[in-house]
């Protein structure tokens, strides 16, 4: 019986690299607090991904999972085992497994691991004065399963594990295929009554009920299969309880060491059964009838099931919504123009319908959103990472990371809030002697805090290391040109600490292979701007930095502030918008023939939009308005001709050849139908 395993390969990679990651966290955590419910936690996950690997035939993989779990398996028996080289090996065996399952994915051959396997034997037959047990692998599909793998040059152990797991390999493939061709026992196997039961927390039911079944079926004749193969795959399994009758010359051993290695399915029972009466079973119809009649009542009644969604998809719904609501306030503005006594049941339809879409842009929404700790768990380890590099002691306390956000904006803030991490570590926190010296404890704190404040969501990061030097910031954009010397004289040292985030602006005396403020951080600072948010840098001399982004909880709608100039309308998004006033252009101050606009306690040089955007415009004169605004340099004014309002839109990407154009963010449509540029001011004004 031959089963197409490849449908099942893309949430085996989701899955093993879930399972990678969280190994990896529960490492450093085990590292940092010993508990033993992190071991049990690191064996599931080492267990997991071995049957998952093994089930699909990934060797390797799965080779290299008996391994760690071995090893963990040993802590177990001994927590004073526990050394950091130790944790070392398993997350160097950690890095690995992710590596090969990117391969896979990639349908690349896997690394060699070989030497890393050695290292973990030699490790595993220290500690438990045992060699490392062979691993049982299914072997691939015939398309892909030309034999076994090459010899590899490696340590004793390793040849006879994969001699061992060839032989085991050939033993299972000729079981899927058996045929009654047994010379001993050719028919006269047990029968036996299987339960089994998925655990509530798996999150793909019908993945493990499939590697279950493969399993039973490599074993044996299956009947009586409840629910029906069907179900299983699709993941409509009752309760997760699973019934069957299986025969098989297996004896009861064998069969309980054949469903051991699949994660997540617990074997309730394996009772001996009477033989079958000669009648082949007529027992489908109605009994089987009304089990699928209690099945599907069951379905029903369980809303509380789970799928995964590819994100694409989500994106694709997010995107029709998004139309769907501009098509309803096209509709609005139609209505407004029809006779005064046709206009209450438009209006009345309109609305309804606009309530309707709003409620599944809501839904649609709801969807997305997912906890920030999907970026946050991958902190931990790489501040260890960071820290051993240095040479550094960090505790690294991370709250709040369960407050949900766009998925679209996870995606983009993963690798800012790496960069925020290693600029922390790297240039924020002193080495532990000056820490010492400073009268500091010699490990360093790093803290990482997420709330949720009205519609956005603050995310911040803080040290406690040396702090910025404002002063020796603005020098550094003086001497690079980033900004004059009378534009430094009138920066707050909040102001100048932004500075940090212009390309190549930067006071750390040595730029390493880790970070480098003034390129990372102008990473940073631009990924937050383009889903929407705002970064602010606080500091203070010998106390520490505090990162703070606030971030929108979806990228789709933004609040818009819509400015005229000449014939045309432009959106500046309201997150950057600080104030807007009203001034005489001709009566402002000037300094090198810029305008100045007095605003606060201090000036603001002042732009004009449409000399900026190059569209024309009829001269102004006397008083007209002007849109205050955060830019890398600080604040800017921008002369406008009108304040046409706020709105709420939905942001459209931009398409070629409109995205190569500096200063345009998106575009959206107002509900007279007319296109409306976003404009991305910071971009606009250094371009």
């Amino acid at each position: 019986m031959s089963m197409d395993m490849s449908r099942y390969l893309g949430l085996f990679l989701s899955e093993a690299s879930e399972h990678l990651e969280g190994l990896g966290r529960d490492l450093v955590q085990l590292e940092r607090e010993g508990a033993p419910a992190v071991v049990d936690s690191m064996f599931r996950h080492a267990h997991s991904v071995k049957g998952m690997a093994s089930s699909m035939g990934f060797e390797s993989i799965a080779v290299l999972a008996h391994r760690v779990e071995d090893l963990v398996d040993a802590i177990r028996q001994d927590p004073s085992r526990l050394e950091r080289t130790l944790v070392d090996l398993l997350l160097s065996a950690t890095d690995v497994m992710m590596a090969q399952v990117r391969c896979v994915a990639d349908n690349k051959p896997p690394e060699d691991a070989s030497a890393l396997l050695g290292q973990l034997a030699e490790k595993v037959s220290r500690l438990t004065g045992q060699a490392p047990t062979a691993t049982r692998v299914l072997p691939r599909m015939a398309s892909e399963s030309p034999a076994p793998p090459p010899a590899a040059p490696a340590p004793p152990e390793r040849v006879a594990a994969s001699t061992a797991t060839a032989q085991l390999s050939t033993a299972v493939a000729q079981a899927v295929k058996a045929q009654p061709s047994a010379p001993a026992e050719p028919k006269r196997a047990a029968r036996w009554s299987v339960h089994l039961r998925i655990a509530t927390s798996c999150q793909t039911p019908g993945v493990r009920a499939f590697l279950m079944h493969k399993r039973l079926v490599g074993l044996g004749s299956l009947h009586d299969l409840r629910p029906g193969l069907d179900d299983l795959k699709a993941g409509r399994i009752p309760g997760g309880s699973i019934q069957l009758e299986l025969e098989s010359a297996e004896v009861e051993e064998g069969i309980r060491k054949a469903l051991r290695n699949v994660a997540e399915v617990e074997l309730v029972s394996l009772t001996p059964v009477a033989p079958p009466p000669p009648t082949p079973a007529p027992t489908s119809s109605p009994a089987l009838a009304q089990g699928e009649a209690a099945r599907s009542v069951a379905t029903g009644a369980d809303g509380s099931r789970t799928v995964r969604v590819r994100t694409e998809l989500l994106d694709h719904f997010l995107d029709t919504v998004g139309e769907l609501l501009l098509a309803t306030a096209r509709l609005r503005e139609l209505g407004k123009v029809l006779p005064e006594g046709s206009r209450p049941p438009i209006e009345e339809g309109v609305y309804r319908l606009h309530t309707l879409v709003k409620d599944l842009h809501d839904k649609v929404m709801s969807a997305r959103m997912t906890p920030l700790s999907l970026i946050t768990d991958r902190l931990p380890r790489a501040a260890r990472d960071i820290a051993r590099r240095k040479e550094r002691e960090v505790d690294l306390v991370i709250t709040g990371a369960e407050i949900e956000l766009d998925r679209a904006i996870l995606d983009e803030l993963a690798d800012p809030l790496l960069h925020l991490l290693r600029n922390c570590i790297d240039h924020g926190l002193e080495p532990a002697e000056e820490r010492v010296a400073a009268g500091k404890p010699p490990r360093g704190k790093l803290q990482v805090s997420v709330r949720r404040v009205r519609d956005r969501v603050v995310l911040e990061m803080e040290d406690d290391g040396r702090g910025m030097n404002a002063a020796r910031l603005k020098a550094a954009a003086v001497e690079r040109g980033a900004i004059s010397q009378e534009a430094a004289a009138r920066m707050t040292d909040r102001e100048a600490f932004m500075l940090s985030c212009l390309p190549g602006v930067s006071t750390a005396k040595d730029i390493s292979e880790i970070s480098g403020r003034g390129v990372g951080m102008d990473a940073v600072k631009r990924v937050v701007e383009n889903v929407g948010g705002t970064l602010e840098i606080e500091s203070e001399l010998g106390r520490g930095s505090r990162f703070v982004l606030k971030l929108p909880l979806t990228v789709a709608v933004v609040q818009l502030l819509l400015v005229a100039v000449g014939e045309e309308v432009f959106g500046l998004p309201i997150a950057k918008v600080v104030g807007a006033t009203e001034a005489d252009g001709e009566r402002l101050d000037r300094t090198r023939q810029v305008p100045l606009l007095p605003h606060g306690q201090g000036l603001l040089p002042v732009y004009a939009l449409d000399e900026l955007l190059g569209v024309a415009a009829p001269p102004r004169t006397g008083v007209r308005p002007f849109v205050v605004m955060e830019a890398d340099t600080g604040r800017v004014a921008l002369a406008v001709d009108r304040l046409v309002g706020q709105e709420e839109a939905v942001l459209k990407p931009l398409s070629r050849p409109l995205d190569l154009l500096p200063g345009l963010s998106g575009v959206t449509i107002l509900g007279s139908g007319r296109p409306v540029f976003i404009l991305d001011v910071p971009r606009l004004l250094s371009a």
